[in-house]
């Protein structure tokens, strides 16, 4: 590996993805991987920018012909995973590359690529993280409290990652996040 690749994982509704964003806009050296799922978008997420929104059939393709370097059947609902060749350019050109990905995805990655660094974000507790969920407003209370099981389990995996970031505070997760990658 050319480039130095990050990645961070935790449980469903931590703030994965307002950390990364605040990261990135006060980094724009780093380059976030953009993922490709199943499920619909949700209002304001765009093509290609906050997922690639595939057809299961395009996902089966993208399967089939390795085009992804990890993937997952995320709480039993839809699929998600990091297409391959995108962040395998980005590092190749020695990018600074962070991959947001779920629990299941961070296991496969370090199998193909156990030289990346791997962050877990955890909530600074679970009242906090269901708050969080309900707050989305896009699940059902069905669907959070299925996300706050899977939660649990996925807490008790921090210790597989090398280093557990808080997010209690934005800016103090941020901070952390840049001391670890030496930004």
């Amino acid at each position: 590996m050319t480039g130095d690749l990050t990645v961070i994982s935790g449980p469903s509704g931590v703030g994965k993805g307002t950390v990364v964003h605040a990261l990135a806009s006060e980094h724009p050296e780093v380059w976030i991987s953009v993922s490709a799922t199943t499920r619909p978008p949700r209002p304001g997420e765009e093509d290609g920018v906050d997922y690639f929104f595939v057809s299961e059939a395009e996902f089966d393709e993208l399967i089939a012909s390795d085009g992804l370097l990890e993937w997952a059947l995320v709480h039993g609902s839809a699929r998600y995973g990091t297409p391959r060749a995108a962040v395998m350019a980005a590092v190749a050109a020695g990018r600074r590359v962070i991959l947001e990905i779920e629990l299941q995805g961070a296991r496969q990655v370090r199998v193909r690529l156990p030289g990346a660094r791997y962050i877990f974000l955890a909530p600074p507790d679970d009242l906090t993280l269901g708050d969080r969920l309900r707050g989305r407003g896009t699940e059902t209370e069905e669907q959070v409290q299925r996300r706050l099981r899977t939660a649990a389990e996925e807490l008790a995996a921090a210790g597989e990652f090398d280093h557990v970031v808080v997010n209690d505070d934005l800016g103090q997760a941020v901070a952390e996040l840049v001391e670890l990658l030496g930004l």
